[in-house]
């Protein structure tokens, strides 16, 4: 699969259009889009950010929704959550994607956007925030001592 990473700023201009940066595109020719350029975008439940799915990401996630009852409270909270303001974009020849009002609003981007790569997907912020996000989360993963082992260099214990 391939990664979005790194942390990269650009310019909204007037029509509410940003580009992609390019890293992100490849990444997204590389793996997620074949033949067209459809990506979900949506506003980030926890944060004031807009999330980034290619079309494969975001299908496995909602996948789970088939576990709970279709009628039930918790579908409908999680299907509401999930779909019901996210927006399918395509990229344009120039590789911009223009942003509807609702989540400019809810990530409150004026000109400037930042996109900071999440391994999967990717997230759009206003820029001073984006900095402060990287900030915190950084001391939360000092202060808890986070830290995650790789598949490949965890040791077997037979019996």
């Amino acid at each position: 699969m391939s990664l979005f990473l790194g942390t990269h700023q650009n310019r909204l201009d007037v029509k509410g259009r940003v580009s992609v940066p390019a890293i992100f595109r490849a990444a997204l020719r590389k793996e997620h889009i074949k033949e067209n350029n459809s990506l979900i975008f949506r506003p980030s439940h926890k944060m004031s950010c807009i999330e980034g799915w290619p079309l494969s990401v975001f299908s496995e996630l909602t996948n789970s929704l088939s576990t709970l009852d279709l009628f039930s409270e918790e579908h409908d909270d999680i299907a509401t959550t999930l779909y019901a303001e996210a927006w399918p974009l395509d990229l344009d020849r120039e590789g911009r994607i223009l942003l509807p009002d609702i989540l400019k609003e809810h990530a409150n981007l004026t000109d400037a956007v930042t996109f900071m790569g999440l391994g999967a997907i990717f997230q759009i912020w206003e820029p001073t925030a984006a900095t402060e996000r990287c900030k915190t989360a950084r001391q939360k993963v000092q202060q808890k001592n986070l830290s995650i082992t790789p598949q490949t260099h965890k040791k077997r214990i037979e019996t």
